[in-house]
């Protein structure tokens, strides 16, 4: 794999991911719906694509972007990276999608002779600026290996799993527990203040006791000031990874009642219009459910990572 490396999907994770494999010095054409949001990246050195086809000069193409269906149409649709007479050599994706619809992206690709590689990554966009991302990867394992100065170059560890789509069921367990320990920490968080422990505290002290985790810590300070304008990952996201955990569930023979319940709580709070705010605000209304009107703690706190 030569250096020549494009990128489609530029939303938080994408922007951030870009300066990583910028800062390491590899060059990068980038493309985004929306080219606003690309061209200030050439600042730091991109080039700027002025459509997808352009990027099938590119060796290696990475892709980051919110759905299966998005996937398949900057690939495979009017003017896709892959549609034109020339295509680049890989296509790696990074973005959350069903172990369904990678395989059938995967069938696609290689008939075209284009090589896939999934390698989506346990972090947000702040974790992905520190370069502190965990890429889990699946395909061709001399693949993964020619992928490995790229995977580096973005986050502090990269991890091969397996063959076709094994990173999708990794991803979709990953994000499923995402939202079950997010649901029972905002239950006990609301029981603990409804009771009287400051929330601050309580928070602390979870933080500090064997059921602490760098998950928890992290969402510490916008669980205690309220924060949920500082967006890490959305209830309409996250109600999409618990559907396809319950999917995978359901394909595997697997009961997952705890991902179920949290499931419906999630499904509640983007029917409640909370479409555009960090999934976190599930804290608030789990205290309207208890009778408990919150107010922010304003703790001064250093602002964490996420996992």
């Amino acid at each position: 794999m030569a250096t020549r490396i494009g990128w489609i999907g530029l939303g938080r994770m994408g922007e951030a991911m870009v300066k990583r494999l910028l800062k390491a010095g590899h060059a990068v054409s980038v493309w985004n719906r929306t080219r606003s949001k690309a061209e200030p990246l050439a600042e730091y050195g991109a080039g700027i694509a002025r459509s997808k086809l352009d990027l099938a000069a590119c060796d290696v193409v990475f892709t980051m972007v919110s759905t299966t269906d998005d996937l398949k149409e900057v690939l495979f649709a009017e003017g896709g990276l892959v549609t034109g007479e020339r295509k680049p050599q890989v296509v790696v994706d990074s973005s959350s999608i069903s172990q369904e619809g990678s395989a059938e992206i995967r069938e696609r690709l290689e008939a075209l002779g284009v090589a896939y590689l999934c390698a989506p990554v346990s972090g947000n966009a702040k974790v992905a600026k520190a370069g502190k991302l965990l890429i889990v990867a699946s395909g061709p394992k001399d693949l993964y290996e020619k992928a490995q100065p790229y995977l580096q170059a973005m986050g502090r560890k990269a991890m091969w799993v397996g063959e076709g789509e094994l990173a999708r069921i990794w991803k979709i367990a990953h994000n499923t527990m995402f939202g079950v320990v997010i649901q029972n920490l905002c239950e006990i968080t609301v029981l603990a203040e409804k009771a009287g422990i400051p929330r601050h505290v309580f928070l602390e002290s979870i933080n500090d006791s064997v059921l602490g985790s760098m998950y928890t810590k992290y969402k510490t300070p916008m669980l205690t000031n309220l924060t949920f304008d500082q967006v890490t990952f959305t209830p309409k996201l996250l109600l999409k990874d618990m559907d396809l955990g319950m999917g995978a569930a359901r394909a595997y023979g697997v009961a997952m009642p705890a991902a179920a319940a949290t499931r419906e709580s999630v499904s509640r709070l983007v029917g409640r219009g909370h479409d555009h705010i960090d999934f976190a605000v599930l804290l608030v209304e789990m205290a309207k459910d208890a009778g408990l009107e919150l107010t922010p703690d304003n703790v001064p706190m250093a602002d964490g990572l996420e996992s």
